[in-house]
């Protein structure tokens, strides 16, 4: 690590939250670079995947980028083991809007845009929360790494404003397909990205370090994009 990036890891502030959804305590880490010109939400559609080393080592890359990150699971552990619940696309998007409004004092006191970074049926689930998304609680970039934007659905996918990044692996051939095909739906600005030789995890030397780089310039580039001082929700963090 160099030394330009050590100094920005030792200004980043880490903090474990607790999001409350109803009768539902979410686990979460939230990292925040001085500066952070963004806050980018993580959603999975498992549970315990704020521990994954991939995600972490994605936010990790976004963090050295100036960019916050918010990593927390969308299931708590007993809903984890229920297949239904992770492939509950309405219910998944719910939670991560949830999960929106209770970072959105943060956003807005810090004036960050916000974004969404999701794997999986998480993904799908962040193409419907940004779709979905108040002017007040506007998503400024969605991120998907071997996403199933697919099942999103097709009124989701219309509906989709903010610009919308898809990195699958080029070993990935059926989620490949599947991310072709929605892209013909979403009416905004709209890129595949092929990571050469990577498989749906993103096992292979060098892929996931492709992922946080296309990500971060992603990320970046269009909150940069957007307005100072935009407005972004009202709600406080739980």
């Amino acid at each position: 690590m160099g030394e330009r990036e050590e100094s920005l890891m030792e200004h980043i502030t880490t903090e474990r939250v607790q999001i409350r959804i109803g009768d539902i305590a979410l686990s979460g880490d939230l990292a925040l670079p001085k500066a952070a010109s963004g806050l980018i939400l993580f959603a999975h559609g498992g549970c315990s995947l704020r521990h994954s080393v991939r995600n972490r080592g994605v936010a990790s890359m976004l963090n050295r980028l100036g960019l916050g990150t918010l990593l927390f699971d969308l299931l708590a552990p007993e809903e984890g083991i229920d297949i239904a619940r992770r492939f509950d696309i309405a219910g998944l998007s719910e939670r991560l809007k949830a999960a929106t409004t209770s970072v959105a004092h943060l956003a807005r006191g810090h004036h960050l845009q916000l974004g969404y970074f999701g794997t999986s049926t998480g993904a799908a689930a962040a193409i419907r929360a940004a779709a979905e998304s108040p002017l007040q609680m506007r998503i400024d970039a969605v991120v998907s790494r071997g996403g199933r934007v697919d099942l999103a659905g097709h009124e989701a996918l219309c509906q989709l404003r903010a610009p919308t990044l898809m990195l699958v692996g080029e070993a990935d051939p059926v989620v490949l397909k599947l991310n072709v095909l929605a892209t013909a739906w979403i009416p905004c600005e709209k890129r595949i990205e092929v990571i050469p030789g990577a498989t749906h995890l993103f096992d292979e030397p060098g892929a996931l370090e492709q992922v946080g780089k296309l990500a971060g310039e992603w990320f970046c580039r269009h909150f940069a994009a957007v307005p100072q001082h935009a407005p972004h929700g009202h709600a406080a963090r739980q």
